[in-house]
């Protein structure tokens, strides 16, 4: 396949898409003690998907339609929250309800490195260098990693006591961005050139008079998305660090929890808690896709089109 489209959420399904005609062509049902999925995240070589869910992450293998799990990576006590694969998908790095960040072998499944945040983690990326991860928790604080000292460089709290819901770094790394339950976005421009790296404040602003629930820099670097529990999406361009509101996407009817951007930066995959999820073309705004069938909260969603783009 060469477009991966992945849905899941309270249902105890996880769905997959064709991308343009809304179809969904696949469905894994899931065990009713795996209790929901939380996020998802689809391997870059588009052969495995991983499903985050109660104190365990299940792994799938795409191409074999099995709907049994091949791994199940085991070690968190709490909700995991957050996944991201390694570039070459080596390794995969979990955040937990629990205050850990771990980093998995994906060959063994077993923990190769475990953080401790103070509070229940939301959410971790991976810095493009693959050296450095960088964790959100519920207290406001936002975490650098460094995997060859192991550990923590950096610690940021732009707003004590304010959970720190989502964050994105810009594919060049040299841009970090953070979303708070005040609907807040923070954004730091990250040096690298200088030793040790330091990261100066650039901007801050409202981005939704509710929580932001995710901040997702698009691959171009161009654009930021953020979702709202006001059941929206704003798109901002990030030229000259300024951030300009460019478009409100509107038709989700409840809380707007994740999304995906295309290869191409050319669209936007949502997922809503009022069961669906939309494709929205970024040049019009409109929704050019629903993709219809969780019958409770659509809450994560994962696209890979990679190789799309030359």
């Amino acid at each position: 396949m060469s477009v991966i489209l992945c849905t899941a959420g309270y249902d105890h399904s996880i769905r997959f898409w064709e991308a343009w005609s809304g179809i969904c062509y696949r469905q894994i049902a899931l065990q009713p003690q795996w209790k929901q999925v939380n996020r998802l995240a689809i391997s870059p070589d588009k052969h495995y998907l991983a499903a985050a869910g109660n104190a365990i992450v299940r792994i799938w293998d795409i191409p074999s339609l099995s709907n049994n799990p091949i791994a199940q990576l085991e070690g968190h006590t709490a909700n995991v929250t957050a996944l991201a694969y390694s570039s070459v998908g080596k390794w995969i790095v979990t955040g937990s309800e629990d205050g850990t960040v771990k980093v998995w072998d994906t060959r063994t499944s077993l923990v190769q490195r475990n953080y401790i945040h103070e509070a229940p983690v939301n959410d971790v990326v991976i810095h493009p260098n693959q050296g450095e991860l960088i964790s959100c928790d519920q207290s406001g604080s936002v975490k650098i990693w460094d995997l060859g000292e192991n550990t923590c460089t950096h610690e940021l709290v732009p707003d004590e006591d304010v959970a720190i819901r989502s964050i994105s770094i810009a594919s060049d790394g040299g841009t970090l961005v953070a979303g708070n339950d005040l609907g807040m976005v923070y954004v730091w421009k990250i040096h690298t050139a200088s030793e040790p790296t330091t990261l100066q404040p650039v901007t801050s602003f409202r981005a939704h008079a509710k929580y932001v629930t995710r901040v997702l820099l698009s691959p171009d670097s161009k654009h930021l998305a953020t979702c709202s529990a006001d059941a929206t999406i704003k798109i901002w361009s990030t030229a000259e660090y300024e951030y300009a509101l460019e478009k409100t996407l509107t038709g989700h009817q409840r809380w707007v929890w994740d999304a995906a951007f295309s290869a191409d930066s050319a669209y936007l995959v949502t997922a809503s808690s009022d069961h669906a999820a939309r494709l929205w073309d970024l040049t019009s705004g409109e929704t050019v896709r629903q993709y219809d069938g969780h019958h409770r909260a659509a809450v994560c969603c994962a696209l890979n089109d990679i190789n799309l783009v030359s």
